[in-house]
């Protein structure tokens, strides 16, 4: 008996709304042709995955049990405006076209010339929580226009506003599963940007410990050979000299060990925040944190820095530009993701940097960055900033230099090298997100990779004293 009552109390509200939509429905006197349309309509919305499918069934459905002919436009809430993307003439567009002007957003339906347009209505959500976490909030989705205006009756207009509903609301859950599958592969690239810029370059601590143990094993050294020398007869100026040396290229070595784990922490510490904030995985992208910063002072020579050791080994040149020592640029940036973009690209040039024959017969074997300013790349007016950063070595085939920044590409010198293939994936998104491009070019030495941010006012040249 309790049982029937819970069960009662639980299914009392779904119940009471069943029983809602029969009074609905009777009341609707729907035609045989209308409802044979709706189940029609249901039926292939759920067969159909694809959001272009989908489009069709909306237009084609009308025409085929109406004989009304319609067009559907979405509203693209990047360009904020309407778009023609699909219609029962001529099917999908290739790419949607700008509504015409009678074609407006209204939260009503209303009549034009020749044609009945229906507003399309987002679900409402009764979670505010579940509401907040869409990136897209337009209550209109788009607009249905049905045609010819003199064979719509007053009946039929009624269908077609529950039609459009039934759109809005298969349309509203195709968008949240949308936002929720680019979410996920967000988070999913997120996790192998962690471990691509942080987890595997961060094994450097281990090289630097390393270091440090070495030292502290002179000092055990060192230990023995004062006790040596107090247990010995003493040779004048001989044990003085010997110790003071040993403890003077110690002092150097811990000195520059510390100094090297400090900016290695400082250097991981900010690729840790710029990775790992809060915003990121809620919104399911890259949220910018702007700051006005010298570009070569702020982000270049600091990671710079952390690879000269590296390219030495290699017995990798390294040309440092001079204008970009004298003269500074300052741009509004991500300073923590920029950083790894030049991470990324000194990493690869570590890797990959090849020995070559120049024309005057010389050997060389280099690493050289730097930037120039682009007049009008943007547009008229607007003036972009390439930063460059050149290999010498063979240049990429045709196929690789197409492909070199999509996921998972490596190039054929990469396949005999550990490595993913993510870094410059990473580059062109988050260069993506700052407003700018990334690219690669063949120069006559060796392979140049660069990218070009937009340089937003004519007073971001700034010279800086040398």
């Amino acid at each position: 008996m309790s049982k029937e009552t819970h069960s009662d109390t639980d299914l009392q509200q779904i119940r009471l709304r069943i029983k809602e939509k029969q009074r609905s429905y009777a009341s609707y006197n729907l035609s045989p042709a209308q409802n044979d349309l709706l189940r029609t309509f249901f039926d292939l919305a759920q067969e159909f995955d694809s959001n272009e499918d989908f489009y069709r069934v909306c237009v084609a459905a009308l025409f085929e049990f109406l004989g009304l002919h319609s067009r559907l436009y979405l509203f693209d809430k990047e360009q904020e405006k309407l778009g023609l993307v699909c219609e029962s003439r001529k099917g999908l567009l290739l790419k949607p076209l700008a509504a015409p002007d009678h074609v407006r957003l209204s939260f009503k339906s209303y009549e034009s010339e020749h044609s009945f347009l229906v507003p399309i209505h987002r679900k409402p959500s009764h979670d505010t929580q579940d509401s907040e976490r869409q990136s897209f909030n337009p209550q209109i989705l788009g607009v249905l226009e049905v045609y010819p205006l003199e064979k719509i009756s007053q009946a039929d207009r009624f269908f077609l506003r529950k039609y459009t509903n039934r759109i809005g609301y298969n349309l509203h859950n195709r968008l949240i599963a949308h936002e929720n599958i680019k979410h996920l592969q967000f988070i999913n690239n997120l996790v192998m940007d962690i471990e691509h810029n942080v987890i595997t370059p961060n094994m450097y601590f281990k090289h630097l410990f390393n270091q440090l143990k070495a030292m502290i094993e002179d000092i055990a050294e060192l230990e023995k050979l004062l006790a040596g020398f107090n247990a010995a007869p003493a040779v004048p100026g001989v044990s003085v000299e010997l110790v003071a040396g040993k403890v003077s290229d110690l002092h150097r070595g811990l000195l520059e060990n510390h100094r090297e784990l400090l900016e290695h922490h400082a250097n991981y510490s900010l690729f840790l925040e710029s990775l790992f904030r809060r915003d990121h995985f809620a919104q399911g992208r890259f949220v910018l944190r702007l700051r006005k910063c010298a570009i070569d002072r702020e982000i270049v020579s600091p990671q710079l820095d952390h690879f000269l050791s590296r390219f030495g080994a290699r017995g990798i040149a390294v040309e440092k530009p001079e204008d970009m020592q004298e003269e500074e640029i300052f741009l509004r940036v991500d300073v923590g993701l920029l950083s790894q973009v030049y991470a990324n690209l000194f990493s690869n040039a570590v890797k990959y940097t090849g020995e070559i024959t120049n024309r005057k017969g010389k050997i060389r074997k280099a690493m050289a960055y730097g930037r120039e300013v682009l007049a009008d790349y943007f547009g008229p007016g607007k003036p972009g900033v390439k930063f460059n950063v050149f290999t010498t070595g063979e240049h990429l085939s045709k196929v690789e230099a197409k492909t070199v920044f999509s996921e998972g590409v490596r190039g054929e010198r990469g396949k005999s090298r550990p490595g993913t293939g993510h870094g410059l994936t990473f580059v062109k998104q988050v260069v993506e997100i700052h407003g700018g491009v990334a690219g690669y070019e063949a120069t006559e030495e060796g392979n140049n990779f660069y990218f070009i941010l937009p340089l937003p006012e004519p007073d971001s040249l700034t010279v800086a004293q040398a």
